[in-house]
C-alpha cells in the first residue's frame, strides 16, 4: 500500500478495513482515551459503524483521505493514526489536524514528528491555508506537541457532550496555524541555520 507520507520514523498509509483489531485496541486503552470519552471500552461495531467510514471517506480536493495508519518504518508495527482533513469535501484551505497513538508511543517524539510533517505537505503540496486542532483543556500533553508544532492557542470553548468526563467543566481549546504564519516561521528557520 503507498505511504501518503513518510517521516524518519514514521509512515503514514490510508487506514483500511484490516486495521480494525488494531483500532479496536487502541480505542479500548482507557488511557488513550482518557481525554476522548473518559477511558470507556469500545466495541467492534462502533469501530465498524462509525470510525470506519470517518477513516475510509476521500476527499475530492486532496483526491485522498484524511486519516492515516501511523506506522514506525523499520518495524512496521502499527503506532496509531493522524488526522489531516479538510473540513470541507471540496477545499482543503481549512484543515484539521489530529493523532491518537497508543501508550507506547507516548513519549518519544512521535505526534510531533507526523504532525510537523502534516503541516508540511499541507501548506507546501495541498494548497492549505489554514490547520486547527482542538483537545480538552485539561490535556497538556496533546496541547503541547499543537505548541511544539507552531500552532497557537486561540480560544476556550464549551460543547455540550452525551456525558460527562473529568476535566470537562474546563472546556476544550482551539488552536490553529495558518500558512503565512507557518511560512514566516521557515524562513526565520532558515536564516539562523545559515547565519
Amino acid at each position: 500500500m503507498p505511504y501518503f507520507l513518510e517521516t524518519e520514523r514514521l509512515a503514514l498509509r490510508p487506514v483500511t478495513e484490516a486495521d480494525v483489531d488494531q483500532l479496536l485496541a487502541l480505542d479500548n486503552d482507557p488511557e488513550v482515551m482518557r481525554f476522548i470519552n473518559g477511558g470507556r471500552p469500545t466495541t467492534p461495531e462502533a469501530i465498524r459503524a462509525d470510525s470506519l467510514p470517518r477513516f475510509l471517506h476521500h476527499y475530492p480536493c486532496i483526491d485522498n483521505r484524511g486519516f492515516w495508519a501511523a506506522e514506525e518504518r523499520t518495524t512496521g508495527s502499527f503506532l496509531g493514526w493522524f488526522v489531516f482533513r479538510p473540513l470541507e469535501d471540496h477545499s482543503a484551505a481549512l484543515v484539521e489536524l489530529g493523532y491518537r497513538l497508543g501508550r507506547a508511543a507516548w513519549g518519544r517524539g512521535y505526534a510531533t514528528e507526523g504532525a510537523h510533517a502534516l503541516l508540511r505537505k499541507g501548506f507546501t503540496e495541498l494548497g492549505v491555508q489554514r490547520v486547527t486542532a482542538n483537545t480538552m483543556t485539561v490535556n497538556a500533553r496533546s496541547r503541547r506537541v499543537m505548541e511544539k508544532v507552531g500552532l497557537r492557542y486561540m480560544r476556550t470553548f464549551f460543547d455540550e457532550w452525551p456525558e460527562r468526563i473529568e476535566g470537562s467543566e474546563l472546556g476544550d481549546v482551539e488552536y490553529a496555524l495558518t500558512r503565512s504564519a507557518w511560512e514566516a516561521k521557515q524562513v526565520t528557520r532558515a536564516r539562523r541555520q545559515t547565519g
